[in-house]
């Protein structure tokens, strides 16, 4: 079975999975070719033999490249999983039993260690964080103002002398609000915890540098950047407290055990190299774009923008549009917007089967009636002015549904 949008189609879901480009596609397309003739190109990268150690160097030119394009200070702190969401799962996992057992090691464990998450973590950090709670840990959830922002008072107040680990979302992938990564780290440090950013929707978006942020560990998805899917980078800080989160054969240094995808960690690294070389230049790009929507989506009677975004703000993603649209429900704006050409999302791709509302919108202040009116519109490499403009219309068609 074959699927093909036809011409006129308009993707505007960009938060949830980019396209892939064609840089990174030219770049697996060697490790994916199959036959007699390209076996060497599809050797286990953890063998001995020539072909092995040769497509080894490949996963390893990856991960050099990686580190590079996010500031990391060694190769080795790049590992390879199957996606953020077994980043985000084996950081705050692996690094609570870690700093649980440095301390005990030390004879200062607490009785229950504290963490500390952010009301609008992505579910790969929410569900971990429920789950490290059944075996003992002490969970905090930081509130968030109306606009989606943890304020740096707030995670000064929750902090301890039991706190041993806080994760906070570099950029919210639903109403595109921007976190002061670098001053929260540091007042994490300050206190003796380790600090984890899922910086899944801010790297290409945002500015993103680990030396810069000083963070222990961070998240990152290749399929946000025009990356293949099932490819997955935590960045770990050598000498970060850590219990492997998958067991097995001990690759990647012992810390993400199974076969690596080399077609997938090659393709990663081009999308990341790529989206990093070009942040600046895109961001530059979209943020008109994001800006015109807020302005003319927002003249429709029944819309309103779920945020305050100013016109040319640095605090919002370039590339997220948040609206709510009166009387009708995400559902149904999403399947009539498709009917007319458009692709977009109420939030969330990870839970859109979901009926419950949107605990980002809830834990901002946003009742659950409004937030089953959430209209999520995501932009990016291959959006252009005229689907913007087509979009509005678009959108008034579907509010005056017949």
């Amino acid at each position: 079975m074959s699927f093909t949008c036809n011409d006129t189609y308009v993707y505007l879901d960009y938060a949830a999975t980019a396209p892939l480009t064609e840089e990174v596609a030219a770049a697996m397309a060697p490790y994916q070719a199959g036959g007699r003739e390209n076996i060497l190109v599809n050797a286990n990268a953890n063998s001995l033999h020539t072909p092995g150690r040769k497509v080894f160097a490949a996963l390893e030119d990856a991960r050099k490249t990686i580190a590079g394009a996010l500031g990391a200070a060694r190769p080795s702190e790049i590992i390879f999983t199957s996606g953020a969401t077994e980043a985000d799962d084996s950081a705050l996992i692996g690094m609570a039993l870690g700093a649980r057992e440095a301390l005990r090691l030390k004879g200062m464990q607490p009785a229950q260690p504290h963490i500390i998450v952010s009301a609008i973590e992505h579910d790969a950090i929410l569900a971990p964080a429920k789950k490290l709670e059944t075996l003992g840990f002490r969970v905090t959830r930081l509130e968030v103002n109306s606009q989606g922002f943890v304020e740096v008072r707030s995670l000064e107040e929750a902090l301890c002398e039991d706190t041993i680990l806080v994760s906070v979302q570099a950029a919210n992938s639903e109403v595109g609000s921007i976190q002061p990564i670098a001053q929260l780290a540091a007042l994490a440090h300050e206190h003796g915890a380790l600090f984890h950013t899922d910086a899944v929707q801010a790297l290409g978006k945002a500015p993103v540098d680990i030396a810069e942020w000083d963070v222990d560990a961070a998240s990152f998805s290749a399929h946000k950047l025009g990356g293949p899917k099932g490819v997955g980078i935590l960045y770990l800080k050598a000498r970060t407290p850590f219990e492997p989160y998958l067991l097995g054969g001990g690759q990647e240094s012992g810390l993400r055990s199974g076969t690596q995808n080399v077609a997938g960690a090659v393709g990663c690294a081009t999308a990341v190299f790529d989206a990093q070389a070009m942040q600046e230049a895109e961001a530059a790009r979209l943020r008109p774009l994001r800006d015109y929507l807020y302005a003319e989506l927002t003249r429709i009677e029944e819309v309103e923008a779920t945020v305050e975004v100013d016109p040319g703000s640095f605090d919002f993603l370039p590339n997220i549009v948040h609206v709510l649209v009166e009387g009708l429900e995400s559902e149904t704006l999403i399947l009539r917007l498709d009917m007319l050409g458009f692709g977009v999302s109420g939030g969330s791709a990870c839970s859109s089967l979901s009926l419950e509302p949107s605990h980002v919108l809830k834990a901002m202040g946003i009742s659950t009636d409004r937030a089953r009116e959430a209209l999520r519109i995501s932009i990016g490499r291959y959006t252009t002015e005229q689907d913007v403009h087509n979009f509005v219309e678009a959108l008034k068609k579907a509010c005056d549904w017949e």
